[in-house]
């Protein structure tokens, strides 16, 4: 059993900066592919970044160049560095973890989910 709890949410203006974190429990930690995904009301989940076991890592068009995943394996611990953040970046982000060393872009592709923390970016 995997478990993930996340944090650092929180409002900020247009153009300002969060990081996320998720710390995960497991042993194996170092060897799964790790995601971000968020959720905004009304709209479905959708893939935000992503990171393979050896530290490839992948971001959607939307917050390339703004965001970076970024992991620390001796604390179990991923994170998401949002820059330059923008009214439309609101949403409840999650973060997953894949039973596997690869990542996927689709949330099927994830076997555990955190319970989510809400971003909200002022205009």
């Amino acid at each position: 059993q995997v478990q993930l709890v996340e944090s650092g949410g929180g409002l900020v203006q247009a153009g300002g900066s969060l990081r996320l974190s998720c710390a995960a429990s497991g042993r194996f930690f170092s060897s799964y592919g790790m995601a971000w995904f968020r959720q905004a009301p009304g709209k479905e989940r959708e893939f935000v970044a992503a990171q393979t076991w050896s530290g490839t890592t992948f971001y959607a068009d939307s917050v390339k160049a703004r965001f970076t995943i970024s992991r620390d394996n001796a604390k179990n611990t991923v994170y998401l560095q949002m820059n330059s953040l923008k009214p439309e970046d609101t949403a409840v982000y999650y973060c997953a973890v894949a039973l596997a060393t690869s990542v996927s872009t689709t949330a099927g592709g994830y076997a555990y989910w955190g319970q989510g923390t809400q971003v909200t970016v002022s205009s």
